[in-house]
């Protein structure tokens, strides 16, 4: 038995390609290779200004907690400045050496929290923001525009320009004219 080998079919013919067709295919995989490294390279400089930003932040604000806590220290020495005595000509000396001496402590403790980017506003006779504020209170009130904060219970801290801590505070309403009338 003989076996007659089939033929082996023949490849196919490469089509013939001009050099106009390949010089552009390759132009196109050209000007795709650089739009990616372009994509890639904008992808890295976002990439390491958000990182850079990040590391910032973390600088500014990584002490926030403990500013917090030491807000609330310097909020309760200015109560106790402010619940002393009110001076008087023939108060005793030592209760004026006394208020003195707070009231330097505090002054050098407020400097030395600024130093550091913690810094208080006092917000009495400003516009309401809730942003900054916390309305603990409404007023009426004939002397003040509704929303101005006619008083603070606490100051307004910032760290770095960021809320710390807002001031408590309240906010005057209008008068209502059937209260008047009666």
């Amino acid at each position: 038995m003989t076996e007659t080998a089939e033929p082996i079919p023949a490849a196919p013919e490469p089509e013939a390609v001009t050099p106009d067709e390949t010089v552009a295919k390759l132009a196109a995989e050209l000007q795709d290779m650089k739009d990616r490294w372009l994509r890639s390279e904008a992808e890295m400089a976002n990439l390491r200004t958000r990182t850079k930003r990040e590391v910032e932040d973390a600088r500014l604000y990584a002490v926030q907690k403990f500013a917090k806590d030491v807000v609330e220290a310097a909020e309760n020495l200015k109560r106790g400045i402010d619940n002393l005595p009110k001076r008087t000509e023939h108060e005793p000396e030592i209760v004026t050496k006394l208020r003195d001496g707070f009231e330097g402590i505090e002054r050098a403790f407020v400097g030395l929290l600024e130093r550091n980017g913690i810094t208080r506003t006092d917000p009495t006779g400003a516009v309401f923001d809730a942003n900054l504020h916390q309305a603990m209170a409404e007023q009426p009130s004939a002397e003040h525009p509704p929303g101005t904060i006619i008083q603070a219970w606490s100051q307004t801290w910032l760290l770095n320009n960021r809320l710390l801590r807002p001031a408590m505070v309240v906010v005057a309403k209008a008068v209502d004219p059937a209260v008047n009338q009666a």
